[in-house]
């Protein structure tokens, strides 16, 4: 079965007023795989009971993922393929929480031929239509008609800490188990057979290379 395109749309392809729409329902996996690529793990979007008592008086998506379906748009739809980012500008209107259905589009406003470049409205608005996030985009729309394969994107599976909790309080009612840890020749396997020891859980015999 042949994978689906990305065909793109050429500088003299374009014409002011086309535009092009995605649309995205906010999941509390969304907000976790953000934090965890980008590192910003302000509790604002993952600490439910400070984020109770902050401004807006629940979790919110990081803006920057509802700015990052702009960039999905450019890249991959209008003009697509080939396209040069040059700069955006975001003003984020309404906090996003998970739940909210967003709704992203891109429209071309203006297009310079010297150098193909294209400014575009951005919007991003929720499920009641009201904007949670405007800007302009200005970019280098590319010259070549391109139609090139959509790369499947790994699936991602999120397991936290907890998940492990019951097996571990479980493990503490009983005796150490003796276990052999076969190789532990790395910095992470000898802490990992060390900690697990001193919680009580493992009577390690460590089993080394001849």
């Amino acid at each position: 079965m042949n994978a689906p395109l990305l065909l793109n749309r050429t500088f003299d392809e374009l014409n002011v007023g086309d535009s092009a729409s995605l649309t995205r329902v906010v999941r509390n996996e969304d907000i976790e795989l953000f934090a965890a690529v980008s590192g910003d793990v302000n509790p604002a979007h993952l600490d439910k009971a400070y984020a109770a008592t902050d401004i807006f008086g629940h979790v919110v998506i990081h803006g920057m993922w509802t700015g990052g379906l702009i960039s999905t748009l450019l890249g991959t739809e209008l003009p697509g393929p080939g396209t040069i980012y040059l700069s955006q500008d975001l003003h984020f209107r309404k906090p996003v929480a998970p739940g909210d259905t967003i709704t992203a589009t891109v429209t071309v406003l203006e297009k310079k031929p010297e150098k193909r470049i294209v400014l575009l409205d951005t919007r991003c608005v929720n499920q009641t239509g009201v904007d949670v996030l405007t800007g302009t985009a200005t970019v280098i729309a590319p010259s070549e008609k391109l139609a090139l394969p959509r790369i499947a994107v790994p699936e991602v599976l999120l397991r936290g800490g907890e998940r492990y909790s019951e097996f571990v309080q479980r493990a503490r009612s009983l005796p150490p188990m003796r276990v052999g840890v076969v190789h532990p020749c790395s910095v992470e396997a000898l802490q990992a057979a060390i900690e697990a020891r001193d919680e009580g859980l493992i009577d390690p015999i460590l089993i080394g290379p001849e």
